[in-house]
């Protein structure tokens, strides 16, 4: 999906892959660095504890057992465990 996002975007601009990865290697050359700021991924985690945030449900430690899978108080986490069952 993200190539056929790219293939757009060059298109777009007039360009084939060939010649952008080119213009990109000749960036560095010419810069002697990256032509772009790089910046850590989000992880998993830090994107659950975002939505988690943002959909202002409380911050909860779960158990889980040896298989990963968490344990979700229905009762005391509704919210927590409506989104765990449903999405």
């Amino acid at each position: 999906m993200q190539i056929i996002i790219f293939t757009r975007l060059l298109k777009g601009m007039g360009l084939d892959h060939t010649t952008a990865i080119d213009m990109y290697y000749r960036q560095i050359i010419a810069e002697c660095r990256l032509p772009f700021r790089p910046s850590l991924a989000q992880t998993y985690g830090n994107q659950l504890r975002d939505f988690f945030e943002q959909k202002g449900i409380p911050n909860v430690t779960l158990t889980a057992d040896e298989n990963g899978h968490a344990f979700i108080d229905k009762e005391k986490h509704p919210d927590l465990y409506d989104w765990a069952v449903n999405g």
